[in-house]
């Protein structure tokens, strides 16, 4: 036993002072970084933010809808904006009134469609000035509502006694023996397998924490959902959160499936209830049957949604946060202010948190799942019902200790088609997998129409082939490139009901979706350049997000050109060294031998 005394009560307190002012510091530095990346950005002539792909000039209004979206079209759309980006509605100057914050709500090239932030905000100066309006890009500052979660942590009993005490590590978890029996019993029963069985019954007899890390096609989802099931049988009161709304719309479908009895609802807008499927979504709390419910049932919403009167003053008895590897911990505090036990599911080998204030020991820049990972009271899922053998050998080795492995059935699984044109043929191979299609271009930065060609290309050859279009993803690392490949797309098939299923965007959008093939467009080949960019080009989570979204088929369409990228800082060269090994394990196939 250590003779080490114990520390004092006086001491554990200023310690929690002193973690809760540096979240608080850091979250005020993040959004002062904001405000002056859109002051400079709104400070430049409005032809260079819309030859920067940071505006769309010449809007017109068609019309506004009943819900008050606003239908506009302009006569070219080169933006590098996407479905809920937050954007500046103004004449040209968005320092200037008349201006209005707004949602994209859908794009398609000149066709947009937004809403207004303010659900009460007056539309009438878009009426009588239908036309010369401008969008910019803006962003909503909601660090007032992470601030009150701060002070509100410091002062509670549930944040100085369970919340920030088990973020510095001065509190373990503890389970009992019984829950869990009964929690691993339940899993089996449900069909889940060993790892996710196991999994289920920790997070469902501990008394605070629990951390189920969830590899890529591993079911974590799955398991969120029937421990939600459980919790919601004994009669607790769940919360679902995660950073979007899009992952917590995913989570509660997956309930919805699996346990369709139990009462859950989504508190939050309207709109942002898009894909939800199998539970209702309501403006507030108050309007669901839940709040007529004293126990057993689940809500889905943000941690933003706690501190507003979406769901203020609603208390839950366990937090299940979903993708919690892009949980800051200021934005995590706010989440668990309202329960007391707190299950998270993510995976610190995929996407971390964006922020914009970079800076050495940022108290943003590390997720709450990389905080709790450390104590050890976590659990790992190892069997991909995504990946058949060979897409699964390179990231299980590379970011998984060589412990992901595919269930039987998906490591035999490979591409099934018809014949596709003869000039892919090579490329489009079910015997190889994985296949690096150089096109030896140069100098190309965020974005190439010769590689956009390529990949809509193939498309068409698949869907030729017989893919459907909904198996076919499209990843890039650049808004800018993905534009362009909706753009080519779009005249080379005119159908737009088949292109809605073909989903073309960055990373970010297509963690936790997977497709039967995914093409992956590099896009840069300026070694230069790409050194420059070297911590988000060859960020080692992005990489593994990309190459992990297909079941059967990965292609990756590039330059060999970007692999002569040298970055200074020593991390980025094994980051490179890392790039250049996933390419060396590929079939490389090269443009002159398309035949």
């Amino acid at each position: 036993m250590s003779d080490a005394p114990e520390p004092s009560a006086g001491r554990l307190r200023a310690e929690l002072g002193r973690f809760v002012e540096r979240l608080r510091h850091a979250v005020i530095r993040e959004a002062a970084a904001e405000r002056d990346r859109i002051a400079a950005l709104w400070g430049k002539p409005q032809a260079a933010r819309v030859a920067d792909g940071q505006a769309i000039e010449g809007l017109r209004l068609v019309s506004i809808l009943p819900s008050g979206a606003m239908e506009l079209t302009c006569d070219r759309n080169q933006s590098r904006f996407r479905e809920g980006d937050v954007l500046c509605l103004n004449r040209g100057d968005p320092n200037l009134e008349p201006r209005l914050a707004v949602m994209l709500e859908q794009d398609d090239e000149t066709n947009l469609l937004v809403q207004a932030v303010d659900d009460l905000a007056d539309l009438g100066i878009v009426r009588e000035l239908p036309e010369g309006w401008v969008l910019d890009e803006d962003y909503q500052d909601v660090s007032h509502f992470v601030l009150e979660a701060l002070a509100e942590a410091g002062d509670s009993l549930v944040g100085t006694q369970r919340v920030l005490p088990l973020l510095l590590g001065q509190v373990q978890p503890r389970s009992a023996v019984e829950v869990y029996q009964r929690g691993f019993t339940a899993a089996q029963q449900a069909g889940l397998n060993e790892d996710q069985s196991e999994s289920l019954a920790q997070a469902y007899a501990t008394d605070l924490a629990w951390l189920v890390q969830g590899p890529p096609g591993t079911g974590k989802t799955l398991v969120l959902a029937h421990l939600a099931r459980l919790l919601a049988e004994d009669g607790e009161r769940v919360l679902i959160t995660a950073l979007t709304h899009r992952a917590i719309n995913n989570a509660l479908n997956k309930l919805a499936q699996a346990a369709p009895e139990v009462a859950a609802a989504k508190v939050g807008q309207a709109q942002r209830a898009d894909g939800l499927d199998g539970v209702e979504n309501y403006l507030r709390f108050e309007a669901t049957p839940m709040a007529e419910m004293q126990k057993g049932y689940v809500i889905g919403a943000t941690p933003f949604a706690t501190r507003t009167k979406r769901l203020a003053g609603v208390e839950f008895d366990t937090v299940l946060f979903d993708e919690a590897s892009q949980v800051t911990l200021p934005l995590a505090v706010m989440g668990m202010l309202v329960g007391r036990r707190y299950i998270l599911f993510g995976d610190q080998r995929q996407l971390p948190p964006v922020v914009a204030h970079r800076k050495r020991r940022n108290e943003l820049e590390g997720s709450v799942f990389d905080s709790l990972a450390e104590l050890g009271c976590s659990s790992m899922l190892t069997e991909t019902y995504r990946l058949n053998s060979e897409l699964a050998e390179w990231p299980s080795r590379k970011f998984y200790a060589g412990r992901l492995k595919p269930v039987p059935v998906a490591a035999r699984r490979r591409l099934e088609i018809g014949s596709p044109p003869a000039r892919l043929r090579q490329v489009l191979d079910p015997a190889h997998p994985k296949v690096f299609l150089d096109l030896g271009h140069r100098n190309a930065t965020t974005r190439n129409l010769k590689e956009a060609g390529v990949v809509v290309e193939l498309i068409l050859g698949l869907l030729e082939a017989g893919l459907p279009p909904s198996e076919v993803g499209v990843v890039v690392p650049y808004r800018a490139q993905s534009r362009e490949i909706r753009t080519m797309l779009r005249r080379a098939l005119p159908d737009a009901e088949t292109r809605r299923w073909i989903v073309v965007d960055t990373v970010e959008r297509m963690q936790g979706q997977e497709r039967e093939v995914v093409i992956v467009s590099l896009t840069t080949s300026n070694p230069w350049f790409a050194a420059q960019l070297s911590e988000f080009f060859f960020q080692p989570e992005r990489l593994n997000v990309a190459i992990t979204r297909p079941r059967t088929k990965l292609i990756i369409v590039g330059s060999r050109h970007v692999l002569r990228a040298e970055p200074a800082d020593p991390e980025q060269q094994e980051a490179v060294a890392l790039f250049r090994d996933l390419l060396a394990s590929c079939s490389t196939r090269m443009l002159e031998q398309l035949g």
